[in-house]
């Protein structure tokens, strides 16, 4: 059975031309906002909204966790993943790849994880403050797999208890867009948005 990786409720009640220039044009979005260790996420969200965010991955505080981030998304794992948990004023969760694919059922999204395994946790001092990107996981601290959710406001109570994964350098007004769902549903959206494409660039 699968667990529900989530934030846990003791914390929270709760054709190739077209191609390459599709990558010039991140290429130079990225290197517009590069302020950190990179390699920068490229997240194309669409549904409600739609933008670009660019999250810049925090290798040097959670290695592991960023490496099997990019390498899903550099497998196409993350494409069409819908934003299924999202709480005004908290946080956007995504990242489930197992149940949480745009234009299925949807029943199911927050339980899942990926094929890779699941990580050790990489805590650290980086607070939990506004833009910042961090791992869902279950009770269990080394259960983060694939699923990262980004907050829309500073929450001290969740510092040094989720490994922080990196922090949005553009593209914020896209997040604070995101479709919310009900708090009385901890966050369930109905007709979530999605991220139709998420990109590395190194």
């Amino acid at each position: 059975m699968f667990s529900d990786r989530v934030i846990v409720a003791g914390l929270f009640a709760v054709g190739l031309a077209v191609v390459g220039g599709f990558a010039l044009s991140q290429s130079a979005v990225a290197q517009d906002v590069v302020d950190g260790p990179g390699p920068n996420l490229v997240i194309e969200v669409a549904g409600s909204v739609t933008g670009t965010v660019v999250i810049d991955m925090a290798s040097d505080v959670a290695p592991n966790h960023v490496a099997q981030i990019t390498q899903l998304a550099k497998d196409g794992a993350y494409d069409g993943v819908v934003f299924h948990r999202v709480i005004d004023g908290f946080m956007a969760q995504t990242g489930d790849v197992e149940f949480g694919r745009q234009g299925g059922d949807l029943s199911m999204a927050g339980m899942g994880g990926s094929a890779m395994p699941d990580l050790a946790a990489e805590f650290s001092s980086m607070p939990f403050d506004r833009g910042v990107v961090g791992m869902a996981r279950s009770m269990n601290p080394n259960s983060a797999n694939s699923q990262f959710f980004i907050m829309f406001a500073p929450a001290p109570h969740l510092d040094g208890q989720y490994t922080v994964v990196g922090h949005v350098v553009s593209g914020m007004d896209v997040v604070d867009a995101i479709k919310k769902g009900d708090q009385a549903a901890n966050g369930a959206v109905d007709a979530p948005d999605y991220m139709a494409s998420v990109t590395v660039i190194e």
